[in-house]
Order: C-alpha cells, then sequence, then structure tokens
C-alpha cells in the first residue's frame, strides 16, 4: 500500500472513529500584512512562533488524536518561510485547507500544489469596497488574481467572503460570479469577542458598527436563497443543516446547537497553545495533548464549552454539527457530488 493510499485509509477510519476531535484550525503564525477592519490579529502581532520541526511534531500528534482535518492560517501562514514545508508535512497526514488574503498565493505557489484548498478571502465584487474592509489598497486586485492563477494552475481554490452588513445584500451575486467561473465558495460570518481574559488564546476585536450585521431579516432572506441555490450549486460548500441553524440565530434570536469544543475540535496558536476556541483560555499546548485529552479537567472543560453561547463563527458551528463520525457522513452525502475536489490531488 502506497503513502498516498495509506492517507486516505488513514483518513477515512479516522472520520468514522468516536471520542476523536475530528477538526482542528492551527493559527501557526501571527504576522500579517493585512489591515482588515473586522480583525484584531494584525494589531497584536507577534514574532515569536513554533519552530518547522516543532510544528511538524504537533501536527503528528494531531494525526495520533485522530485529526481528520486541519486549517493552516495566521496571521498569514504564507508569511512563514517554511511555509512550503510545514504544508507539505500536513498533506501527507490530513485534509488541508490554507487561508490567504490573496496577497501571497502566488508568490508561494509551490508551496500550494498538494493542499485540498486554498481558500483566499474576497469580501466584495466592488474593488473599493473590498480594499475598505481590508484596509490594504490593491487588496482585490491581488486576490482576484490570485483566484485565477490558481485555478490556472489546478490548485483547488475557493473563496471565503465574510458575511457583514457592509456586503450582506452582495453575498448572493459573490456567490454567482465564482460558483459560475467553477470556483467553490464558503462563507464566514461576522463576529467580534465577548471576553477579554489576558489568556484567551488570540482576538478577533470588539464590534465594529460598519460590520456589524443589523438587518437580521435581510440575514434571514439570504439563507433562505442559499438553501434554494443550493439545490442546484454543488458549489457552495455549506450544508443546509448549517445555513438552517445559523438562520435561527437571526429569525429566532436562538442557539439551536450545543458547542463541541475540544470534543470535535480544537483551535491552536502560533505558540502550540490549544483551546477549545480561539474566545477559551488556553489550557496547555499540542505537546501535552496526548496526556490530557482524555483528562477529567477536559471532561469537565467540555461541558463548560457545551453550555457556552459567546459567539457565531461558522467554522465552530460547523465542527459542531459536523464533527462526529455521523457528521462526518452527512457531510460525504452533502458533498457527494464534490468528491474529486478532495481526492484529485491523490
Amino acid at each position: 500500500m502506497d503513502l498516498k493510499l495509506r492517507r486516505i485509509s488513514r483518513i477515512a477510519i479516522n472520520a468514522l472513529s468516536p471520542n476523536k476531535p475530528h477538526h482542528a484550525q492551527w493559527l501557526i503564525t501571527r504576522k500579517c500584512n493585512y489591515r482588515c477592519r473586522g480583525c484584531n490579529v494584525w494589531k497584536e502581532q507577534d514574532q515569536k512562533e513554533l519552530s518547522t520541526q516543532e510544528v511538524k511534531r504537533g501536527l503528528d500528534i494531531l494525526k495520533d488524536i485522530g485529526v481528520v482535518e486541519i486549517v493552516l492560517s495566521g496571521g498569514d501562514p504564507l508569511l512563514r518561510e517554511d511555509a512550503k514545508e510545514i504544508i507539505n508535512f500536513s498533506t501527507d497526514r490530513f485534509i488541508t485547507t490554507v487561508y490567504d488574503n490573496g496577497s501571497m498565493a502566488l508568490k508561494k505557489i509551490e508551496a500550494l500544489r498538494n493542499v485540498d484548498f486554498v481558500a483566499i478571502s474576497i469580501d466584495s465584487l466592488d474593488e473599493k469596497k473590498n480594499d475598505f474592509i481590508k484596509d490594504v489598497p490593491g487588496a482585490w486586485k491581488r486576490a482576484m488574481k490570485a483566484v485565477k492563477g490558481l485555478k490556472e494552475e489546478k490548485i483547488n481554490v475557493c473563496v471565503t467572503p465574510t458575511i457583514s452588513q457592509l456586503n450582506l445584500y452582495e453575498i448572493l451575486d459573490i456567490t454567482k460570479y465564482f460558483t459560475e467561473r467553477g470556483i467553490p465558495v464558503w462563507y464566514c460570518l461576522y463576529s467580534y469577542d465577548r471576553s477579554c481574559d489576558e489568556n484567551q488564546l488570540f482576538r478577533i476585536g470588539k464590534p465594529n458598527d460598519d460590520l456589524l450585521i443589523k438587518d437580521k431579516q435581510g440575514m434571514v432572506k439570504l439563507f433562505d436563497s442559499l438553501i434554494d441555490m443550493r439545490k442546484k450549486n454543488s458549489r457552495i460548500l455549506i450544508t443546509d443543516k448549517l445555513l438552517k441553524v445559523t438562520r435561527s440565530l437571526f429569525s429566532e434570536d436562538k442557539r439551536v446547537w450545543n458547542c463541541q469544543a475540544l470534543k470535535n475540535f480544537l483551535v491552536l496558536d502560533h505558540l502550540g497553545r490549544i483551546a477549545g476556541c480561539h474566545n477559551q483560555n488556553y489550557v496547555g499546548t499540542v505537546f501535552d495533548l496526548p496526556k490530557i485529552w482524555n483528562s477529567k479537567k477536559f471532561k469537565e472543560l467540555r461541558k463548560t464549552y457545551n453550555d457556552c453561547s459567546q459567539c457565531n463563527y461558522l467554522c465552530y458551528i460547523a465542527y459542531s454539527l459536523h464533527g462526529s463520525p455521523f457528521g462526518n457522513m452527512l457531510i460525504v452525502k452533502d458533498q457527494w457530488k464534490n468528491a474529486k475536489l478532495f481526492i484529485s490531488k491523490d
């Protein structure tokens, strides 16, 4: 059995194994070259980060405890000089997505040859609006060029707009524009921190009046439209279940799910510290995981997180809904038409 087949087999086995953290987000750097208005990371940059070998050791630990899918982000992970080495190491072990603001992908294209997805952040089809949100002139042109270049190089690329009040009414247009050109779309949802503990894993920031979603009925209509669009458009990479659950936040001001942080998923920062999500205080390091994952402390934390209502980050909601073996099977059923996107590199 060759390496690629072993990778597929291991991922399939882990995805169907209970009591495993199938998803992980690792912010492998705090370095960032943008000043996005909805983000605080660039305000708290840190030149310190784990070494290449430490990141690799951490990735092997995540593999051993059952992680199936990993998102490498930051800051911008492609700003690391060792990005190619880390990404290749990751793609041998996980379904790997790399986030980029659109500025680095073409410069580091050789680092992205084997990833399952490169997620490029584009928040508007309007160049001026997009650059206002990113607070960097030329951001839109670079991101659009990156999407085109990656597709031409046959590297799986998707676009990830962050839904906010500023772009709420053009999300459908963004979706149509890219999916009609064969580019899948995944969504983020503007949110902000409700906590301010100094031991919080990392901070996104406080409410931004420009971005804060005020039109709740507009959000309900958007989710209804996306649910309808998905009947004919398999390039919309979000499940109906996730859309309906998130819709309830705006239609009923009600959370109809329980957070599964430190159960289905975990988050890591640039120093290898871990938490259930970034809103929570860090509770150890990736190197401690083999000893503490099944500890009494973690079992108690899972109960606390289960009742948490601090955030509405789409990725955390998705992992909570789809991070179990049954949830993974639902994703496979939901996205079977897109299976070739995940296995074409193998």
